[in-house]
């Protein structure tokens, strides 16, 4: 008999046979595989690890504490409401847009007269998980060990593609007396419009006292060491030859407390973080020689994203040690007798998966609390009042919404 090709036998009913249907089970895995959306994710299942919020260099201690509450106390969960809000840097990486709390009606109803003021029912609130890490964080202390204590303003944000799939689970957050990690996805948006770091810079410095003390511009290289598993930061200046100069080099920082205050009758959120890190001007090990190899081949570029770039394989030496981010940062540097502001501009640039972005910043650094927390008369009333200082002065000047109290100086504790 001779040889029919496939596609030009028949059945027996003269139709021309078709290959045999796949299995129902295979029929359905691809179903569900083969989805056509664009840069979104099918529903129910986590964005690959590199679309994820990058957080490879951050470290925490192992009894750490992480914590989120609401401002003033907690409304009703039936009022929580989360929006949506633009955010570049998440929409490339998740696909969608990040959420934010809001309240149904007056946020202002969550704040009592008849309760204590919101900035000593915050720090009533984290006072337990700021000693217990206080201490364990002392215990820990070496001679170039730094603990510092350190304020930013921001957004709180959640992670969630549809506003309802994650509501419940932020209800639950708000009521939890434990560490939040794993029980919402969230994170901390530090970056601000121009328009409120102009009028905190130009109307709020001069009124609580603060003097401009020194603007500068450097550029921060972060490494990470394969073989230690650790993360090195080199702080660098411009050079006279025009190539870059380490002045600092920060290693082994660890966070210990992480508070996240959402402030739904502000304009801000605000983060309180202890941490610890240590700080030299070089490195003992074997391991500065690759990094001055590594910056030495840095070119500076202004054209280039976190302002500086590499020739092909030069961003990495024999797979021991490699660059993970790179930023330009120019900052204006104030300060009081007890605090100092940091506005800065940052040029950032993520190596591992090919993503700048750039922020307007404000950092609060508490020196004298940080001194505290390090010297040898720890007293944690003291220390727990500075801290309640320092929260009640953001709240009324740098949170938005009816800033700017009269009278009010950032004095020396």
């Amino acid at each position: 008999m001779a040889y029919i090709p496939p596609h030009k036998r028949h059945s027996a009913t003269g139709n021309t046979s078709a290959p045999a249907p796949p299995p129902a089970s295979l029929s359905r895995r691809f179903g569900q595989s083969l989805v056509l959306d664009g840069p979104s994710h099918p529903r129910g299942r986590k964005p690959p690890s590199h679309q994820r919020i990058d957080k490879i260099d951050i470290a925490y201690a192992a009894q750490s504490a992480s914590l989120w509450c609401i401002a003033g106390g907690c409304p009703h969960p039936d009022d929580f409401r989360l929006e949506p809000y633009p955010c570049d840097v998440v929409e490339r990486q998740q696909g969608y847009r990040p959420l934010m709390l809001t309240i149904a009606g007056d946020p202002h109803s969550v704040e009592s007269e008849d309760e204590p003021p919101p900035w000593a029912t915050i720090v009533t609130r984290i006072e337990r998980d700021l000693l217990s890490s206080l201490i364990r964080a002392r215990s820990e202390l070496a001679p170039r060990i730094k603990i510092s204590f350190v304020a930013r303003i921001g957004r709180v944000s959640f992670l969630g593609r549809e506003p309802s799939s994650c509501l419940e689970s932020v209800r639950r957050a708000a009521y939890s007396e434990s560490d939040t990690r794993g029980k919402v996805r969230m994170f901390f948006n530090t970056n601000l419009q121009n328009e409120h770091v102009q009028e905190f810079e130009q109307s709020e410095m001069a009124k609580l006292g603060f003097d401009l003390y020194s603007q500068k511009e450097c550029y921060i290289i972060k490494f990470n060491k394969t073989l230690g598993g650790s993360v090195i930061t080199c702080k660098c200046k411009v050079a006279e030859g025009g190539g870059l100069e380490i002045y600092k080099i920060e290693q082994n920082r660890l966070r210990h407390l992480v508070v996240d205050v959402s402030c739904v009758s502000k304009d801000h959120d605000l983060r309180l973080m202890l941490y610890s890190m240590e700080v030299s001007k070089t490195l003992d090990d074997a391991g500065i020689d690759v990094i001055k190899r590594l910056i030495s081949d840095a070119i500076i570029d202004p054209n280039a994203k976190g302002g500086l770039r590499w020739s092909l394989g030069k961003d990495s030496v024999d797979g021991t040690c490699s660059i993970t981010k790179v930023w330009h940062v120019k900052c204006k540097n104030f300060k009081s007798q007890n605090m100092r502001i940091n506005f800065r501009y940052a040029d950032r640039f993520r190596h591992k998966i090919s993503l700048g972005e750039v922020a307007n910043e404000v950092v609060f650094k508490f020196p004298g609390v940080s001194k505290q927390l390090s010297g040898d008369n720890f007293e944690p009333s003291s220390v727990s009042a500075a801290v309640q200082d320092a929260v009640k002065l953001i709240w009324n000047h740098f949170l938005g919404k009816n800033v700017g109290v009269e009278g009010e100086k950032c004095k020396e504790k």
